[in-house]
């Protein structure tokens, strides 16, 4: 994960260093070759810039799925919270019944401690009256019997006594069980109870601590969405601040390129030859040219590649005068890596030609020219390998073969 402490100090760092580059020498007092030195210094900052965004921009993507996963598992919090709101309230009713049946059960407790109490007192009334009547058992009440037929009524007597002393020993006895199961059922049904309880409270602990999770989630979210953005805006105005310099430094660096060419020239001792129009109505832009290089797909010589070559290559010592192959508007009049010194003129009719490679140009951007006009020199600037000419020629926007215009 990315962390704010880790980028800040490499673009602090980074415009530092543009600092000092700014700083070494008043671009009005700097040589071509110094500014050059600048600009590649700078071009190679914003290259670190675009790799650190490039990096940053990666990690967002690597972070995109755990983000989207850090959103999924909120909503799976949320939604076990929603579920453990309604096993609370689910534990909550349970409460209600099981106190429900703790009081119907304490009502069935109370009723069998009574039918106890009450047939224990039957028992012990009966013994006591029985007792109090002259020592009367149910031996005594047998030999006194007077004929055998007396004896069967007292045997008969006695055992009907002895079946009710019986049924109220059974009776008395299924009363102390009702008690026993009812005190039995009360001590589960409040274990029960203490359980859903204590269910209850580790369900609310639970809650507590997914919620408190859920909300941290979402902050490490916002906060980590906010700092990648700050991140990514605070490298891309770095990177267009570069840019705006090397702009900058790229146009100081043509005008001391044509200061140091216009101090150190020398005008030519004798008139140039002057190419004429053919009857094409296009000029051929030098004299004494050998073509090097025609239109179309080629070995490029110095990528090693090929690819398409757009115009013709003309070689032509250096110094050579370049004509404008016909009247029009300069469109461009300036210096790249790969054109060197060039020029671009309109025609205005759809037509436009480029002239490459230039030791220097001797027109400006907004400038009218006529045809025959000399517009730069023959040189080797930019991608070249010697001293030529690259003339091309574009019908609305169109590069086409240039010698099919001139002669």
């Amino acid at each position: 994960m990315l962390h704010k402490r880790f980028w800040v100090p490499i673009l602090c760092g980074i415009l530092c260093l543009i600092g000092l580059l700014l700083a070494r020498t008043p671009v009005s007092a700097a040589s071509s070759s110094e500014i050059r030195d600048q600009i590649t210094a700078m071009e190679q900052e914003q290259e670190a810039i675009r790799q650190q965004i490039t990096q940053l921009e990666q990690q967002i993507s690597t972070n995109a799925t755990e983000l989207k996963q850090l959103v999924a598992n909120k909503q799976s919090l949320d939604q076990q919270i929603n579920l453990l709101h309604r096993q609370i309230d689910n534990s909550n009713q349970q409460i209600a019944a099981y106190a429900l049946l703790i009081a119907d059960k304490q009502l069935e407790l109370d009723k069998a401690e009574e039918n106890l109490a009450r047939f224990k007192m039957e028992y012990k009334e009966r013994i006591r009256a029985m007792e109090e009547s002259d020592g009367v058992s149910y031996w005594l009440i047998l030999f006194e019997s007077r004929s055998f037929t007396d004896f069967l009524d007292r045997l008969e007597m006695v055992r009907q006594i002895a079946k009710a002393d019986q049924h109220r020993m059974e009776t008395i006895r299924l009363a102390t069980q009702q008690v026993q199961q009812a005190q039995a059922e009360l001590a589960a049904e409040k274990a029960a109870l203490e359980s859903a309880r204590l269910a209850l409270t580790q369900t609310r602990q639970q809650l507590e601590a997914k919620a408190e999770l859920s909300g941290a989630l979402v902050l490490e979210l916002v906060n980590r969405g906010d700092e990648y953005a700050q991140l990514l805006e605070q490298a891309e105005q770095d990177e267009e601040k570069l840019m705006d310099e090397i702009a900058k430094l790229e146009d100081d660096f043509d005008d001391a390129v044509y200061q140091e060419w216009l101090a150190t020239y020398v005008p030519p001792t004798t008139a140039p030859e002057t190419p004429t129009v053919g009857d094409s109505g296009w000029l051929t832009p030098v004299t004494n040219y050998r073509l090097s290089s025609p239109f179309g797909n080629r070995l490029h010589p110095i990528l090693g590649i090929y690819r398409m070559h757009s115009g013709v290559d003309m070689a032509c010592p250096e110094w050579t005068p370049i004509y404008a192959t016909r009247g029009g508007k300069i469109t461009i009049a300036k210096y790249s890596d790969s054109a060197g010194n060039y020029v671009q003129i309109n025609h205005g009719d759809g037509y436009a030609s480029v002239y490459m490679h230039m030791v220097q140009h001797v027109v400006s951007v907004g400038d009218y020219v006529a045809q025959g006009q000399v517009i730069g020199y023959v040189g080797n600037t930019g991608l070249s390998k010697g001293n030529h000419l690259h003339f091309g020629i574009s019908y609305n926007g169109e590069y086409v073969n240039p010698m099919e215009y001139i002669d």
